[in-house]
């Protein structure tokens, strides 16, 4: 009997005329151990300078009053984002990888989805704000401690979170309900929405109406701001006389830009793209690009074009270095 026969063999329990899964089996690149190996590796080392990057961004944040404005809010949410989203998948699927019996609860499994969809959700929407925030920053400059106050930018924070996470909570719960009739061998790394409803056996029609509507919300209307945005945008860095003004705009709006294409452009990949009846290798390593590159990169790219950030790490650097020799 092979992994596959033996996964579907178990996980069931019966009721009425078909079986109730209890559990799922994630088979992704099961039958390519090397590789399984190679990503366990990566992978930890990767969730690690995540774990790192994100939290000293965080910490940056907090410390140094000079970045006590809107944009390092939203710059904190994000380095929290990221921190969660990938603790709700890197270290289970660590876990698949090292494990002969790759199974997940039932329960377990809902609660990944939720998680890790909920997260994602968000992001969307929080960058489409952080867009807005470098909008108002820069087109309206003289304006945008008035416009951009603690009280729009907290609310902004917070309906970006529950918008992301109620579309998520629906979405889960709308594919969970229906009947698996046995079927529990997820074709991924992780419990992935879309490798969850290729077991169904009933119709999907309105998760996949209800998907298609989602991802108009969280990913083509937020895309379509932030590129409204950054037409406005480029248009007054243009009009800026100096020249290190212009740098220092160009700056902060091209890390934003950078981590927009990055995080777009693999999650339209994965949502948006025509569907094919198996989850191919390569849709599990862009997934995997998505969820754990993207988050990954996102500190760096921030320090790295941010002469702020920079100098807020140094200051804190030779702080703690003065405090150890005392």
């Amino acid at each position: 009997m092979s992994s596959y026969e033996l996964c579907r063999s178990q996980g069931h329990m019966k009721m009425g005329n078909y079986s109730a899964v209890t559990e799922f089996f994630l088979m992704g690149l099961s039958q390519y151990p090397e590789l399984q190996n190679f990503l366990f590796v990566l992978c930890l080392i990767m969730y690690k300078i995540i774990l790192l990057g994100n939290s000293l961004l965080i910490i940056i944040s907090i410390l140094d009053p000079r970045l006590h404005t809107p944009m390092y809010f939203f710059l904190g949410n994000l380095s929290f984002l990221d921190i969660c989203y990938t603790s709700s998948t890197i270290p289970p699927m660590l876990i698949i990888f090292m494990s002969e019996r790759k199974s997940i609860s039932f329960l377990g499994c809902a609660l990944q989805m939720v998680i890790s969809l909920g997260l994602g959700s968000t992001e969307c929407i929080l960058l489409a704000v952080m867009a807005y925030d470098r909008y108002v920053a820069i087109c309206n400059p003289l304006r945008y401690p008035i416009i951009m106050n603690k009280v729009l930018y907290m609310h902004l924070a917070v309906w970006s979170w529950a918008i992301g996470y109620m579309t998520s909570l629906v979405q889960t719960v709308m594919a969970m309900v229906l009947p698996f009739c046995g079927n529990n061998v997820i074709d991924h790394l992780t419990c992935e929405i879309l490798a969850l409803l290729k077991l169904v056996c009933s119709d999907i029609s309105m998760n996949v109406l209800i998907m298609a509507v989602g991802s108009i919300i969280l990913l083509v209307i937020p895309l379509l701001l932030i590129f409204v945005s950054y037409i406005f945008i480029l248009s007054s860095i243009l009009r800026i006389n100096s020249a290190e003004g212009r740098k220092k705009a160009f700056s902060t709006c091209s890390a934003h830009l950078t981590v927009v294409i990055l995080f777009y452009g693999s999650a339209l990949f994965m949502y948006t793209k025509p569907k094919s009846k198996n989850t191919k290798v390569s849709d599990e390593i862009i997934g995997l690009s998505y969820g754990v590159i993207t988050p990954m990169l996102n500190p760096i790219i921030y320090s790295l074009r941010n002469k702020e950030v920079k100098e807020a790490l140094k200051k804190i650097s030779n702080r703690y270095l003065h405090l150890t020799k005392v």
